[in-house]
């Protein structure tokens, strides 16, 4: 059985990558004329993604809570390239603090410029900050919800890694309201390799933080209230993210 599923999802991972190749070419000149046309084709690939992943490799997916339609930050938990998808088909305008390398990445990164994604170099953390609020607060005209990963880069199921400060500062400069998401999708769809597990992809989004905490304030409420709740998905799912070292 393993050696079947995992060629089942071989043949997934690969035709999503052509998908993504053949809906990017399609849009492309939408795209260079109109952000609406950058965000069809990405939420018609991620429309593909969900439907293949069920009937390919028996993974459903599901969003849980009220996906926000306003300005606000989206701070989420990030355990794959599944969350990604998910927390994007979710919003109406959603846009990313990512990294500066995909902007080399074939589509994502013509993508991600046109959708307003702030890209950011990690390798120079005071510096990145500074240009992270310098270039979101330019990206205004492009009302819609910024997404950011508190804990800077994907983490594996049960792993215990600090928040970084940049969701902070953010919260703080903007005077945004902030939205926690909750996710188990790293069970499913892992952060490395090809495996993708039947079963049911969760992200779930968390009552509002509003505006206003102090900085050290507020990121003690978020790690508390995403971990907390990625924690009850990933037990709901059988899993124990305490039984890992």
């Amino acid at each position: 059985m393993y050696a079947i599923q995992w060629l089942r999802s071989l043949i997934f991972v690969a035709q999503i990558y052509v998908m993504m190749a053949v809906l990017g070419v399609l849009f492309f000149p939408w795209a260079l004329i109109s952000r609406r046309g950058a965000l069809a084709g990405c939420k018609s690939w991620c429309w593909w993604v969900r439907w293949t992943a069920s009937w390919m490799v028996g993974l459903k997916t599901e969003v849980r809570g009220s996906p926000p339609t306003g300005e606000v930050v989206i701070a989420a938990k990030h355990q794959s390239f599944l969350d990604i998808i998910l927390i994007f088909a979710s919003v109406p305008s959603g846009k990313f603090i990512m990294k500066r390398e995909l902007l080399w990445a074939p589509f994502l990164g013509q993508y991600g410029l046109r959708l307003g994604c702030v890209p950011v170099n990690r390798g120079k953390r005071s510096a990145a900050i500074k240009k992270m609020v310098a270039d979101v607060a330019k990206g205004k005209q492009h009302p819609g919800q910024l997404i950011i990963y508190p804990q800077g880069t994907r983490i594996a199921p049960g792993a215990k890694v600090p928040y970084k400060v940049g969701t902070g500062v953010l919260y703080d400069e903007l005077k945004q309201d902030c939205v926690p998401v909750a996710a188990n999708v790293g069970l499913y769809w892992p952060r490395k390799g090809i495996m993708r597990k039947p079963g049911v992809a969760v992200v779930e989004f968390l009552p509002t933080i509003k505006a206003g905490l102090g900085r050290k304030e507020f990121m003690v409420k978020l790690e508390q209230e995403v971990e907390t709740a990625s924690d009850a998905l990933m037990r709901e799912a059988g899993f124990d993210p305490d039984a890992v070292d």
